[in-house]
C-alpha cells in the first residue's frame, strides 16, 4: 500500500493509505496541479496548468496546455505510466483535464478525470 494523497490520518489513527491505481491517480494529480516553483526540493516539478489557464483563448492555448501536460506527466511518471492522450477543456473558470494511460506494471488501460477552479 501507498500513503493517501492528500495525505491523512484514517480510523485506526494510523497514516492513511491508497490501493496502487488510486496511489497513481493521485500521482497524476499532484503533477498536474503543482505549479513548478511551487515544491522547494523539486523545483521544477509541476505542469505549469494554472499559468496557462489565463492566457487568452484560441486555437494555440489547449494543444499548448495538452502538450505541457503530457510532457510534465512523461517526465514525472514516465517509469509508472505510459500517457495515450490528454485532453483539456475549459469553461469559466473551471478546468477539466482527461488523461488516457497505461499503468506500467498491470499493463492496464485507465482514464482519470480532474476537474479543478483555477
Amino acid at each position: 500500500m501507498q500513503i493517501a494523497f492528500p495525505f491523512r490520518i484514517d480510523g485506526r489513527g494510523r497514516t492513511a493509505d491508497a490501493d496502487p491505481a488510486t496511489h497513481i491517480r493521485d500521482l497524476i494529480e499532484q503533477t498536474l496541479f503543482v505549479s513548478p516553483g511551487e515544491r522547494v526540493n523539486l523545483p521544477s516539478f509541476g505542469s505549469g496548468v494554472f499559468g496557462l489557464t489565463f492566457e487568452p483563448a484560441g486555437g494555440a492555448v489547449a494543444p499548448a496546455v495538452q502538450l505541457a501536460i503530457q510532457a510534465a506527466l512523461q517526465q514525472w511518471l514516465g517509469d509508472v505510466i505510459h500517457v495515450q492522450a490528454v485532453e483539456v477543456s475549459g469553461a469559466d473558470s473551471t478546468l477539466n483535464v482527461t488523461v488516457r494511460y497505461i499503468t506500467v506494471l498491470t499493463r492496464q488501460a485507465q482514464v482519470a478525470q480532474f476537474t479543478t477552479e483555477a
